[in-house]
């Protein structure tokens, strides 16, 4: 039988409150369990962002009691917006950072269910999408919890397509990024078109607590793609290339104010050279710059001609035109780097650092024409931010099961003691590879 423990609460002020003696002991943070110094750290920066808020000291306390309690806490629907725009504000990988203050969130937190999630993110393409004029958005899952974690996206991003590595003439058909991301969902059930091309999209994958692996074709009408033409060249058209038009990232891991937000794709528009100069023409990727170079009558018998760098500008030249035709959003590197410098410049007069990757701040072609080429950044890292884990990367690439998080360490001591037996925890992944394997790909998604 439960023990009465009397419990009061004072009015909230910023003095941090403390448990009762009777269940004051150490712990070992468990999976899901709110940093509270994190909190803290991401609650002072929303009220000195947010001055209408008030002073940050109350809410501060507040979450340091909720997070004693139950072991995480509830960020407001104003915060958890804040902190997804701030984590695109510190990506130090982007180089699109300018319009972080115009990200849509869609605060989904309640959905956590692995159809719903897959519905979901068919409407986020959808919405995202937007007929060509495309919307910078994140739709944000059911957050990691003691015991609770959330639901984890397989695909690295909602968009990708297959590579098959028993193509024709022993070469890889599709993506061969994706070799072993397409092999593992075979192994799950999933059935590839009767036709097969190098352009045919993947299911999305989702796990969710308290259920197996389930696959989920992308509905038509989520997918918009581009054709790809040459304004000069009409036989570029033979090639029956394409690319999607929304670039949704779905294998990083949100973090917040110490909360973790396993599920949450999210989008700006393509740069150009990220399809020209990266998954088009990349050895490991599509590998199309001898292709091109065939086309375009070039000597590629010696490096010196320097048939590659031809080929490459021709091919960005393509992808640029085609998006232009189609009514698609897109930017080039030129000017999408003199955005980003305006971008460092607003924050530097606010006061605020800007962390970027130089390595992947400069575009991957005619790097030195472009102003970001010309100086240093600063490195560290800043939170709120998107991470991406090993084990997403693995999963990502490879169809390895996402663990989820539970079992190792213990809950707040309130949190055991209310609960009377610590606590729940998720089983560990089965040692089997694919246990209980559910394709759903008969009835794709349903927008909502």
């Amino acid at each position: 039988m439960l023990q009465r423990v009397p419990v009061r609460f004072s009015r909230v002020t910023g003095q941090i409150w403390t448990l009762p003696r009777a269940l004051d002991r150490p712990t070992t943070p468990s999976p899901g369990v709110a940093d509270p110094d994190e909190a803290a750290e991401f609650l002072e920066l929303f009220h000195a962002e947010h001055p209408d808020a008030g002073p940050a000291a109350p809410r501060v306390a507040w979450a340091r009691a909720e997070i004693e309690l139950t072991g995480t806490y509830q960020h407001t629907s104003a915060e958890l917006a804040f902190g997804a725009r701030v984590a695109w504000r510190n990506s130090a990988r982007c180089i699109g950072r300018l319009y972080w203050q115009s990200l849509r969130v869609r605060d989904l937190r309640a959905v956590h269910t692995a159809a719903a999630v897959a519905d979901q993110c068919a409407r986020h393409l959808r919405l995202a999408g937007n007929d060509g004029r495309i919307r910078p958005m994140i739709t944000v899952f059911a957050p990691d919890a003691p015991g609770r974690p959330g639901p984890r996206i397989w695909n690295e991003q909602l968009i990708r397509y297959a590579g098959y590595a028993d193509g024709p003439d022993g070469r890889v058909l599709g993506d061969p990024r994706y070799t072993g991301f397409t092999a593992a969902l075979r192994e799950l059930g999933w059935r590839p078109p009767a036709r097969r091309s190098p352009f045919d999209v993947l299911p999305l994958v989702v796990s969710a607590p308290g259920e197996p692996p389930r696959l989920f074709d992308l509905p038509p009408d989520a997918v918009l793609e581009v054709p790809l033409r040459h304004p000069d060249h009409p036989w570029f058209a033979e090639l029956d290339l394409r690319w999607h038009a929304v670039p949704a990232i779905s294998s990083m891991r949100l973090r917040i104010g110490g909360v973790d937000y396993p599920a949450a794709p999210f989008n700006g528009w393509y740069l150009g050279t990220e399809i020209g100069a990266r998954n088009l023409a990349d050895h490991d990727r599509y590998d199309l710059l001898p292709v091109v170079a065939r086309g375009l009558g070039l000597d590629t018998s010696r490096a010196a001609s320097l048939w590659r760098d031809r080929a490459l500008v021709e091919l960005n030249v393509a992808v640029l035109h085609s998006y232009a035709a189609a009514g698609v959003a897109i930017s080039d590197h030129h000017t999408e780097s003199e955005r980003f410098l305006k971008h460092v410049e607003r924050e530097e007069r606010a006061g605020r650092r800007c962390p970027a990757d130089w390595s992947w701040i400069v575009p991957p072609m005619s790097g030195s024409l472009t102003g970001v080429f010309h100086r240093y950044y600063d490195t560290e890292p800043l939170r709120p931010e998107f991470i991406s884990d090993d084990d997403a990367v693995r999963t990502a690439l490879h169809g390895t099961p996402p663990p989820l998080p539970g079992g190792a360490g213990s809950a707040p001591p309130v949190w055991s003691f209310l609960r009377g037996a610590g606590t729940a925890t998720e089983p560990a992944v089965p040692a089997a590879r694919y246990p209980d394997r559910v394709p759903d790909q008969s009835k794709g998604t349903q927008s909502s």
